[in-house]
């Protein structure tokens, strides 16, 4: 289920289309799981299923307006958290980064691309430019798989070094963490099954049962509009998972009847299931962004500039990795997913 079939062969999923139902879904993670027993080892973090308290109150958060701006000025200079990373010796010297490995075209093992089934998609392309630009080495990276409930924690606790993980960037989060400006932009998205009454995020939610990523900026959104009166009372928000891959699954057993995720994320999940969709437009409008520690203002810096070059390299930066994994669910239109020009704290 994780990944597309090679080029001219014959995936899992082109086998089961047209099978439908929990049947498919039912031989899709038998096979799935099959697959992982063979794969290469991911060093995974500890996981725990209670979501992350932020911080509230924060000076950041009561003043924050455009949590997309709340970034340093770009900068190659080497500061100590970089001359750090560069003094590791070894297997060690390595950038140490928590990303997803079940997110189609984001972060994901492809059991058809080898025997290796290496970590892909778009999100992976950003990393291995970070490590290259740092370390000189490209493939100089300790990948951890992170739940999104688990992102802050292992920021905080020095786990790994940045998270690139679809994480949205929003005045809740800036308090715990610093952000890179944004590289990507997105808004929450209802996904169901095309058979489902369900036409958005409306008065069609009514008495249904919506599945969430532990931690993640949907289910805020959804407490908050609920707590609000703009999402009806009886809608059911109390499904939660560690991973928002684990809502498609969710979906597919009929155990919940749409899933509240962002629609970058909520396309590639259409794209692996042909019985469900899109309904309905984006409720919001977010931007993704590389998290970093607080006190790491060198390598955020480092990160802004590498951000910077990414987007204005035509042949192997933002534009060529976007066409080759995004525009196959997002659509040729890379404009649309493109941030505005990024702005800076006013700080030096």
């Amino acid at each position: 289920m994780n990944g597309p079939g090679a080029k001219g062969g014959t995936t899992v999923r082109d086998a089961l289309r047209g099978w439908g139902g929990v049947t498919a879904m039912a031989v899709v993670c038998a096979l799935v799981a099959l697959v992982a027993l063979c794969l290469p080892p991911l060093t995974t973090t500890a996981q725990n299923t209670t979501a992350t308290t932020h911080t509230a109150g924060t000076e950041a958060e009561e003043d924050c307006e455009a949590p997309e701006k709340q970034t340093l000025s770009p900068s190659s200079a080497d500061g100590d958290t970089i001359r750090a990373i560069k003094n590791r010796t070894g297997e060690k010297r390595k950038l140490i980064v928590g990303v997803d490995q079940n997110s189609y075209r984001w972060g994901y093992r492809n059991p058809n691309s080898g025997k290796t089934a290496e970590l892909e998609g778009f999100d992976i392309d950003l990393v291995h430019r970070i490590a290259k630009d740092i370390l000189g080495d490209p493939d100089a990276v300790q990948f951890k798989a992170i739940p999104t409930d688990q992102r802050i924690p292992a920021i905080q606790d020095g786990r790994v070094d940045m998270v690139v993980r679809t994480m949205t960037i929003n005045c809740d989060r800036i308090g715990d963490v610093a952000f890179s400006a944004p590289y990507f932009k997105t808004g929450q998205q209802v996904l169901a099954p095309k058979s489902s009454p369900v036409k958005g995020y409306d008065d069609t939610l009514a008495d249904r049962r919506i599945c969430t990523a532990a931690g993640s900026t949907a289910f805020a959104a959804l407490e908050a509009d609920q707590k609000a009166g703009k999402l009806p009372a009886s809608t059911d928000i109390s499904t939660t998972v560690p991973n928002q891959l684990d809502c498609l699954v969710r979906l597919q057993l009929g155990e919940v009847d749409a899933v509240v995720t962002d629609g970058a994320l909520a396309a590639s999940q259409a794209a692996q299931d042909p019985t469900v969709q899109l309904k309905g437009d984006a409720f919001t409008a977010e931007y993704y962004g590389v998290a970093m520690k607080k006190s790491a203002d060198d390598l955020v810096r480092r990160v802004n500039q590498i951000l910077v070059d990414y987007r204005k390299d035509t042949a192997d930066g933002w534009q060529a990795s976007y066409e080759k994994w995004l525009s196959a669910t997002l659509g040729k239109d890379a404009k649309k997913s493109e941030p505005p020009a990024p702005q800076y704290l006013r700080t030096t």
